[in-house]
């Protein structure tokens, strides 16, 4: 944090929790390194595929996205077709990928998946469409990141099953079209905003993932605890599922470094003292915040006075990206109200400084 910051920091009256913030914002971990980072990192792939269903009655929340899903796959079975091509979008780690593979499987089909960043080349997705088998699934991650050409050779295939190639250069250059398998497109994004209308308008079926309850969230706990063979109680589950910022992929995640605190410092066992003891370690407040979140409202509500402050300044302030911010860090804290996003910028809510231990001025107060 800069020293002008730090300097109206300590200018007013700070709670105890509040102190302790300030002092440790200074070492603010990047983002793969935190711990509730909705983000995937190197180490979740094979935790996660072990926890990861098979089966949409497996399936844990969002209803209405099962609903559709059930109904779409049981239409398209009994036709005989390949479903229509879907598209996922949500914040990360709310179970895209899972779902993907989860229609594969109900479908009985093969799956195959990708990501938009990965295909480079026109080559790259031409190969990958003249070798699609028979209503196979086809799962492109970070679809919104697929380049323009990449989408222009995707825009025949899936509207009518055609993959048009270029043969040579120039003017002795032809078009040869190929038919390709009929096949179910799945794409995932985190942006849906981002992709164009024309690559948007070829989904038939369009489907949005809301943030997890702590219920649920506890249903996921005590399934993932169950497979691991680690004991947990109501209790411990709610309380893990409680700061999990409404995401699956952070529930599994402190599931694994509390199952480490019980077996290191308790009796092997997660119940809620444990539990809490554990996530109190690992800085993990009750809200599910870590220190970059608590680095963000504090930089609104003291260097800013409760904003509203810009995107591209508070990225410049935090030294991340603008899009770090909209999309990792701010979904939950407007979700549950602690941040509002404004055409002036982002401000501060009332819960925030409840938070911090904060009161806030009359030109602040104004702004709720």
């Amino acid at each position: 944090m800069a020293a002008g910051a730090e300097s109206v920091i300590a200018s007013q009256p700070l709670s105890l929790y509040h102190r302790h913030n300030v002092a440790t914002l200074k070492n603010v971990p990047n983002l793969k390194e935190r711990l509730v980072s909705a983000a995937p990192v190197e180490d979740d792939s094979s935790f996660e595929l072990k926890l990861r269903p098979q089966r949409l009655a497996e399936f844990i929340g969002q209803p209405k996205v099962k609903e559709n899903l059930a109904v779409a796959i049981e239409a398209a079975r009994s036709r005989g077709e390949a479903l229509d091509h879907v598209l996922l979008y949500g914040p990360p780690g709310l179970g895209k990928t899972t779902l993907a593979t989860i229609i594969a499987n109900e479908l009985g089909v093969p799956f195959q998946q990708t990501s938009g960043p990965t295909l480079q080349i026109k080559g790259d997705l031409t190969a990958i469409l003249t070798n699609v088998r028979d209503k196979q699934v086809l799962f492109i991650d970070e679809v919104h990141r697929l380049q323009p050409a990449l989408e222009e050779i995707l825009y025949s295939a899936l509207e009518d099953y055609k993959l048009d190639i270029i043969i040579g250069q120039g003017p002795a250059a032809r078009t040869h079209t190929m038919d390709v398998k009929p096949f179910t497109f799945i794409g995932a994004t985190t942006r849906a905003g981002l992709l164009s209308s024309p690559l948007r308008s070829r989904f038939g079926i369009v489907l949005r993932l809301e943030f997890y309850g702590h219920e649920e969230l506890r249903v996921i706990v005590e399934r993932s605890a169950d497979i691991l063979g680690v004991e947990i109680d109501r209790p411990g589950a709610l309380e893990i599922a409680s700061r999990s910022r409404g995401t699956p992929r952070i529930a599994n995640r402190l599931l694994r470094r509390v199952r480490d605190y019980a077996q290191v410092r308790g009796a092997g066992k997660i119940d809620e003292p444990t539990a809490q003891k554990a996530l109190q370690m690992l800085e993990v407040d009750r809200h599910g915040f870590d220190e970059i979140d608590r680095k963000l409202l504090l930089t609104i509500i003291e260097k800013y006075q409760g904003g509203p402050v810009g995107l591209n300044t508070l990225a410049a302030v935090l030294a991340e990206e603008p899009d770090a911010i909209e999309e990792i860090y701010e979904p939950f804290l407007i979700q549950i109200g602690f941040l509002n996003r404004t055409q002036r910028g982002r401000v501060a809510t009332q819960l925030a400084y409840e938070h911090f231990g904060i009161t806030p001025n009359r030109r602040q107060s104004s702004l709720f």
